[in-house]
């Protein structure tokens, strides 16, 4: 979605999160019985067995039924280590990570020797507006869900 004001363009971005490889994501209603979603429901992070994939994954261990000492370094289990908080997405873990992301790439666009970058404060979803030269004002909001 986007509007537009005087002196600014507002663009809001919904992000669909897709679990990796060896992992699937389980919503837990919150224990409220209504008929609307859940706002407050939380995303459960499961490890799937992948044993019977590993002769056609190649160097690819199940995460489930290796122990982390036995994976390569780059293969234990980084959504967990990153953006979870036990077995749980952590809406501002997510955020955090992506709001660095955004900036870390922002500065590799030419744009960015002409346009200024700033994030702004919000722990549930990326905030960011840009300014230039121009007198307008550029806001986008990116919001993360799960199917």
């Amino acid at each position: 979605a986007w509007s537009v004001q005087e002196h600014s363009i507002t663009y809001r971005l919904l992000v669909l999160l897709k679990p990796p490889r060896g992992h699937s994501f389980n919503l837990e209603q919150d224990t409220m019985d209504t008929l609307l979603p859940a706002r407050h429901s939380s995303i459960h992070v499961a490890l799937e067995c992948t044993c019977s994939r590993e002769p056609l994954l190649g160097d690819m261990l199940c995460f489930l039924h290796h122990p982390d000492n036995k994976l390569p370094g780059d293969q234990s289990s980084c959504l967990l280590r990153t953006l979870c908080t036990g077995f749980y997405l952590d809406v501002e873990k997510i955020a955090s990570w992506a709001q660095v992301l955004v900036r870390s790439a922002w500065l590799l666009l030419p744009e960015s020797r002409h346009c200024q970058l700033t994030v702004l404060p919000s722990s549930r979803s990326c905030r960011f507006q840009l300014t230039g030269a121009s007198e307008m004002n550029i806001f986008t909001d990116i919001i993360f869900a799960v199917q």
